[in-house]
């Protein structure tokens, strides 16, 4: 039996825009997509038997075919006509409904693990076009590292990497419904809209990122209500973070610091309020 065990990261949005709708209802994006060092740790493995088998560490995560990593197995069956069956082992440390993007970096790092274990020699751009109808951000986790998208999320840019820098990264106990989220979009009379072309542009051009953060937004964050989001913001800040966002649609909050030692106080002080803490750092990969 032929396996393999890969790491799928998690992501953070330096910048997030919605800035358009077509007419098919699904919303226009622009972003800056940035991989971070944690992970869901996935084996995946070939079988004889002809079906899709999933496991997870977390009882509540769907094993089935609702669970994006089942649906990436089933794209990459349909499209390269392999005959095995396959197996999924599935440890997550990315929490879910966070903004971080783990059942999208799940679902790439099956395609990726599945193209290495069958020899089906895809390119990435064919593995993103398989991504593409998985989800919006799951084609930027074919290529991680730093990443510009726009449109519904699959026309990527890859940009330069910044650098490493400290990120601490925590969640509340609440969630946030992504239709809803988008709902109360609209709705809004006079967003303010990050500048993510400006950042976009700077990053084309080498610039550290640490320069940038006047460029750095999340549009989400105006309709977000939930108080562990505000909470976190606030211990993040009087902790000396240089700059706090909510990640995705949410209900992840990020903080960057120049400081590890700053980073890892500020962790330990939100891992005993929150079931979500972790210090880490932006990567390349």
């Amino acid at each position: 039996m032929k396996r393999i065990v890969i790491d799928a990261p998690a992501k953070i949005n330096f910048a997030l825009d919605v800035v358009g709708k077509r007419d098919d209802g699904y919303h226009l994006l622009e972003t800056v997509f940035q991989s971070i060092s944690i992970y869901d740790r996935l084996t995946i493995s070939l079988k004889n038997e002809n079906d899709i088998d999933i496991t997870c560490n977390i009882p509540y995560i769907p094993c089935n075919e609702k669970n994006l990593a089942y649906k990436a197995a089933n794209a990459f069956i349909k499209k390269t006509g392999i005959c095995n069956g396959v197996g999924i082992q599935l440890y997550k440390r990315i929490p879910s409904q966070a903004g971080m993007g783990g059942g999208s970096s799940d679902a790439a790092a099956v395609l990726k693990g599945l193209n290495k274990l069958t020899g089906s020699k895809l390119t990435s751009d064919e593995l993103c076009d398989i991504a593409v109808t998985l989800g919006a951000d799951v084609p930027f986790f074919i290529y991680g590292g730093t990443a510009y998208a726009e449109g519904i999320g699959e026309k990527l840019e890859t940009l330069p990497f910044s650098k490493e820098i400290n990120v601490v990264a925590a969640k509340g106990r609440g969630g946030i419904s992504t239709p809803e989220a988008y709902k109360r979009i609209d709705a809004l009379k006079y967003p303010i809209h990050p500048n993510t072309q400006a950042l976009r542009n700077a990053l084309k051009c080498g610039e550290d990122i640490h320069g940038l953060w006047q460029y750095c937004g999340n549009i989400f964050e105006e309709v977000t209500d939930l108080k562990d989001v505000s909470a976190i913001r606030n211990i993040m800040r009087k902790m000396g973070a240089d700059f706090v966002c909510m990640s995705g649609s949410g209900s992840s909050v990020f903080g960057i610091f120049k400081s590890l030692g700053a980073a890892w106080k500020c962790r330990d002080v939100l891992a005993k309020k929150y079931p979500f803490a972790v210090c880490c750092k932006t990567t390349d990969k």
